[in-house]
């Protein structure tokens, strides 16, 4: 096989193979759905906090699933990246390091978001309009990284081009992730749609070649597996009760 066309399979000692696989599938269904639950409402904040005051159940369920979309494709980042990298390095590693740094901008967005709605619930949406509306440019760290949001993906698609891991369309697919707006209480335009759908298209077939590559797992590593997964809902739960 030609330097150009690497094997899906990929030895990493992080994430490794069924963590790789897993957020390259889960990340941009979990952004895509969260996009489309929202897509019926308007795309600016006081629209936002609207639609969650008529449809609170709808919307945290929208916030949500893009919250948990954001931080599921930190390891499908880093599996990209390190694919890339066989070959490219130096596009490897400005790709994946824009990438995940506009990802965890998008994690302090995402709290934000939960915070105004949260004020919807004690206050009422008038009220909380007006702190938002307040509040809205005020400084945080992470509006440095704006640039990174949307940069990443670009240089990412482009690394995966030279590199050969995504063909052309693939590739162009990730860029699209590009045109998804950015910062607190965005909703959904139709280059929302674009952008999810298109990070679909590019690495959910990866995903699915990933996890169907390489040995099957032992019956010991899945016994090692439900317990470990247990034991993470267990204290997931109980860590929510405080």
């Amino acid at each position: 096989m030609s330097s150009t066309q690497p094997s899906t399979h990929l030895a990493l000692a992080f994430p490794g193979r069924w963590l790789a696989g897993t957020s390259l599938v889960l990340g941009p269904v979990l952004l895509l759905a969260g996009v489309l639950l929202r897509a019926r409402f308007h795309f600016f904040f006081p629209d936002q906090l609207a639609a969650y005051d008529r449809h609170p159940t709808l919307m945290t369920a929208s916030y949500s699933c893009f919250a948990a979309g954001t931080v599921a494709l930190c390891p499908a980042v880093s599996a990209l990246a390190t694919r890339i990298a066989a070959t490219r390095p130096t596009l490897a590693a400005f790709g994946g390091g824009l990438a995940l740094l506009g990802l965890f901008a998008r994690t302090f967005h995402a709290g934000a978001d939960h915070l105004a709605f949260q004020l919807v619930d004690t206050q009422g949406r008038r009220s909380a309009t007006t702190a938002v509306a307040g509040s809205y440019q005020a400084f945080h760290i992470f509006q440095y990284a704006s640039f990174a949001i949307m940069l990443g993906w670009l240089v990412l698609a482009v690394g995966a081009w030279r590199s050969g891991v995504l063909g052309p369309m693939r590739c162009l697919a990730l860029a699209l992730m590009a045109l998804l707006p950015l910062g607190i209480l965005k909703g959904t335009t139709p280059l929302s749609i674009v952008g999810t759908a298109g990070l679909c298209v590019a690495l959910v077939p990866l995903g699915l070649a990933t996890l169907r590559d390489g040995p099957r797992p032992a019956r010991r590593s899945l016994a090692w597996f439900g317990i470990a997964a247990l034991a993470v809902t267990t204290l997931g739960f109980v860590s929510s009760l405080g």
